[in-house]
């Protein structure tokens, strides 16, 4: 009767030791997920941080690439006038003269940019706090400056509709940035545009694929309408 009554224990015993051997495998496998995982992650972060030198481009981009997108306006209400805008996604839209703008094909190159068009001198217009108190509200056609060549002066417009925020100031004294930076210290202006008024203009312009394609082939835009 003793032995019969110690049988139910002596069976339980190995169970229990078998439910915990289980146990056991379980929080090692899950362990090891967890330890595969996280090698998956510093893989993944290492290729994030350290990319593959093979694939990397032979020049860096520069802050206009990686923080906007380009367009162009060809031939912007007078043939030969090319010009580019640089949109930031926050709104903000960089213009200037293309590289193939007229004025850079002129022997003379450009020797003088005056802000003093239309009925103001607009250096002279000042934008102050976040709410851009005293911006002049412009239209894509509205004249920004004149830049002159010692062949010919050439006006530079808004090309999108917006608040003027600022004019390069720079370009009174140093005409010739434009003649060696158009594309980055040269710019023209600052503008603010709203995203309705973008999306209206968008369609007119051009990338630069698009651009160089254009001038390859030789041809000239009828005038952008002003809208």
């Amino acid at each position: 009767m003793v032995d019969q009554a110690h049988k139910p224990e002596e069976t339980a015993l190995p169970n229990n030791l078998q439910q915990h051997h289980k146990q056991d495998e379980e929080r090692q496998q899950q362990q090891q997920s967890v330890l595969e995982n996280a090698e998956y992650e510093d893989e993944e972060l290492h290729k994030l941080l350290v990319p593959d030198v093979t694939q990397l481009p032979l020049t860096p981009s520069s802050a206009v690439e990686s923080n906007f997108a380009s367009y162009f306006a060809p031939d912007f209400m007078k043939p030969g006038n090319d010009q580019y805008v640089y949109r930031h996604p926050n709104g903000l839209c960089v213009v200037g003269l293309a590289s193939t703008h007229s004025a850079f094909k002129d022997k003379g190159e450009v020797s003088a940019v005056d802000f003093n068009v239309g009925k103001s001198d607009r250096s002279g217009m000042k934008v102050t706090g976040k709410r851009k108190k005293n911006a002049q509200h412009f239209e894509s056609n509205t004249a920004l400056c004149k830049v002159c060549t010692s062949d010919d002066s050439y006006i530079i417009r808004s090309c999108v509709k917006g608040s003027l925020l600022e004019v390069n100031e720079r370009l009174i004294k140093q005409p010739d940035l434009l003649n060696s930076s158009a594309d980055r210290e040269g710019y023209i202006a600052i503008i603010m545009s709203k995203p309705a008024d973008w999306l209206k203009v968008k369609s007119s312009l051009l990338s630069l694929e698009e651009l160089k394609k254009l001038r390859e082939a030789g041809s000239i835009l009828p005038s952008h309408n002003s809208s």
